[in-house]
């Protein structure tokens, strides 16, 4: 063999020698093992503030249940029916809507209501919107639940100023629709259209008007849900200590405070002693929910302040002795525009009423 041959066939065999101890020196692979577990994603920067906000708000129900008075979509249905009918107020003319306008955020934007022939109340309306969610209802806590505070208004002879239950009835009983309606809603009972199970309508079309947010949204792990102010905001408002009453997946409503804790609020009204006789619930109201606060101006109990950063500049002074910066208050309030809600709008829209019998009485013109 030539020798520059021999040289090349020495070179080929050690080569190829060579591939097969790097082939019997390199592992199998285990194609049915896992593949490598990916890094970790990294913690969100707003993992502190959501888990403060979530130990201190919780979480929003999808709507507010009730043992004495469980929902049904017959009886939610009668309940949207009678909600926005004014036929059972003494003038036929005003209806829970009017105070309480679903398309409004729950309210009437007015200080306090007008009512039957122009009469106007000493109390804001508050929002119904997660209403059914608080400690009571109205601002002295007299009505227990949502149930209840549907039977007030339509006996208030300023508000709805019907003279009697037994002429609410009259008036459901005229109105050939409402039968099928109280029938399906509540089913087996022999007289089922009564005063208590028109309440109990309502209430149960009320326990549905909760309003999920973009809080709500930040909270479950959306970062992006609220901007950087309205986070500072959320943050301000928790170390300021607004956290302290307003509390809760209503941010509110979950207790009772004295207007004026610190620094004393000049009203009249003496807010829960008229409802308890105590000494002790002088000038004291329920807390209000900040759920949808910035569409339910004007403010407080008696609807006497008309912006947001003033009520939380007199709240910082009245309730927390402190007296907060222009630059506080506005991060406050840039959080507390983030609570306006949203909610289904068929489940608000007003449906159509049945039509009037002939014997249904006309309105009552005293």
């Amino acid at each position: 063999m030539h020798p520059r041959a021999l040289l090349l066939t020495v070179a080929f065999l050690t080569a190829l020698a060579g591939c097969s101890q790097e082939q019997e020196a390199t592992p199998e692979i285990d194609r049915s093992a896992p593949a490598e577990t990916a890094a970790a994603a990294p913690e969100s920067p707003n993992a502190d503030l959501r888990e403060r906000a979530k130990s201190a708000l919780g979480t929003l129900p999808v709507e507010a249940l009730s043992e004495s008075n469980p929902i049904t979509d017959d009886k939610v249905e009668l309940g949207r029916v009678l909600y926005f009918d004014p036929r059972f107020s003494k003038n036929q003319d005003i209806s829970c809507n009017t105070c309480h306008d679903l398309a409004d955020f729950g309210v009437d934007g007015t200080p306090t209501s007008t009512g039957h022939k122009g009469q106007v109340g000493d109390r804001n309306a508050p929002t119904v919107y997660n209403a059914a969610l608080h400690v009571a209802q109205f601002w002295d806590g007299r009505a227990a639940d949502v149930e209840e505070q549907a039977k007030g208004p339509v006996l208030n002879p300023v508000e709805m100023a019907m003279p009697g239950e037994a002429a609410v009835i009259e008036v459901l009983k005229s109105v050939p629709g409402y039968e099928p309606l109280f029938a399906a809603a509540f089913p087996g009972e022999e007289n089922p259209i009564t005063y208590d199970n028109m309440a109990r309508a309502i209430g149960a079309f009320e326990r549905g008007l909760i309003t999920n947010d973009r809080l709500d949204e930040f909270l479950e792990g959306d970062d992006s849900a609220l901007s950087a102010d309205e986070r500072a905001g959320l943050a301000e408002f928790m170390d300021a200590g607004c956290i302290t009453c307003h509390m809760g997946p209503t941010i509110g409503g979950t207790l009772y405070r004295k207007i004026g804790l610190v620094n004393p609020y000049e009203t009249e009204d003496l807010g829960r002693f008229k409802v308890t006789q105590d000494e002790a619930d002088r000038y004291v109201f329920k807390v209000p929910s900040l759920r949808n606060v910035a569409g339910t101006e004007p403010y407080f109990h008696d609807g006497s302040i008309a912006s947001l950063p003033e009520a939380i500049r007199l709240m910082g002074h009245h309730q927390l002795g402190i007296e907060l910066t222009d630059a506080q208050v506005a991060s406050i309030a840039a959080f507390l525009g983030a609570l306006n809600g949203t909610i289904d709008p068929d489940y608000i829209a007003p449906p159509a009423l049945p039509e009037s019998g002939s014997e249904t009485p006309p309105p009552d013109p005293s």
